[in-house]
């Protein structure tokens, strides 16, 4: 049964038409895409360094960690007779797990400075194990935890960052010399319909430890504000791209996300030829590039990296529609 004043959000919907438009929109602007630069070479090099880290071909068989269990559910899966069949299977599998546990940290270092965040090692067991980054602006701290998807807290976790927040806001703002504090608990994508709403609950959890203190309560709302040691503090859940308008303070944030990822990870190249049959019933939609004019065309993205736009932009929206397509026009 849902919480009383639980938010209610609805589907959040983009349109390639709209994506195209904020793609050429960065295309056309230098600082705008003097920031895709600066961090299509730190995913770069990142990840670079990162699969270099992870097991070699010749690794010993203990170097993966896998599961007995989950090696005979997959052999039953797709039917296996082969230890080869099985080991094949193994290299990437690691691969993605170990990208999952590292991808959050790898895009708040080359993302936060860009838009001048400081990004903060957040040491376990200390006043900042919770602060992923931070940014003073005038009499305010701004600090950001960010996780890595929508659906990452269980009902302890949302306790401990409640009580976490509150115990550590007047060290924080002593040791910044402010007076106030702008904390976000922040997803680096999804939409809040696909949240679990255990972020919400962090709120719901301040307002009832703090009771009296709070002068903004989280009912049906997304965000609260307390006052504390003469601390004036506003705790805010952002998800997806509403999270990194935020960090960057205008809008173009996201496309630029976008843009730099497939710039330092997908390769230009033709067209795929003939029909593709995808196992995912609704993939061949979400990425087709029907209805653009063949005119298209931006310096910052090829064409063959538009259906990767549009599989990256699917993880930031409820629904992707095609818009208007046919009115599209290149820089």
């Amino acid at each position: 049964m849902a919480h009383p004043g639980i938010p209610r959000p609805g589907k959040f919907t983009l349109t390639k038409a709209q994506l195209l438009d904020a793609l050429v929109a960065v295309d056309k602007d230098d600082a705008s895409s003097s920031r895709v630069l600066a961090m299509e070479t730190g995913f770069r090099q990142r990840i670079s360094g990162h699969i270099a880290s992870l097991p070699a071909n010749d690794a010993k068989f203990a170097k993966f960690n896998t599961s007995p269990f989950v090696l005979m559910f997959y052999a039953l899966h797709k039917g296996l007779s082969r230890i080869s069949e099985i080991e094949s299977a193994i290299l990437p599998a690691k691969l993605f797990s170990s990208m999952e546990t590292s991808a959050g940290r790898m895009v708040e270092t080359v993302v936060l400075p860009v838009y001048g965040w400081e990004a903060a090692p957040s040491g376990m067991h200390t006043v900042d194990s919770a602060i992923d980054g931070r940014k003073k602006s005038g009499d305010t701290l701004c600090l950001a935890t960010l996780k890595s998807g929508p659906r990452c807290l269980n009902d302890e976790m949302s306790e401990n960052f409640a009580d976490t927040i509150i115990a550590n806001t007047a060290e924080w703002a002593t040791a910044a010399g402010v007076t106030r504090i702008d904390f976000t608990y922040g997803v680096l994508y999804g939409t809040k319909s696909q949240s679990n709403k255990k972020d919400w609950h962090i709120l719901r959890n301040i307002a009832k430890k703090l009771a009296a203190e709070v002068t903004v309560r989280p009912e049906n709302r997304w965000d609260c504000s307390f006052t504390k040691a003469g601390v004036d503090v506003t705790v805010t859940v952002r998800i997806g791209i509403e999270l990194w308008d935020y960090i960057a303070g205008h809008k173009s944030a996201f496309m630029e996300i976008c843009a730099a990822l497939l710039r330092a990870c997908v390769k230009p190249t033709d067209a795929e030829a003939g029909t593709v049959k995808y196992s995912i019933s609704d993939l061949e939609q979400i990425i087709s590039l029907a209805g653009l004019p063949d005119s298209f065309n931006t310096k910052i993205l090829q064409r063959s990296q538009l259906e990767w736009l549009f599989f990256v932009a699917r993880h930031f929206c409820d629904s992707l529609e095609a818009g208007n397509l046919a009115a599209a026009k290149g820089s």
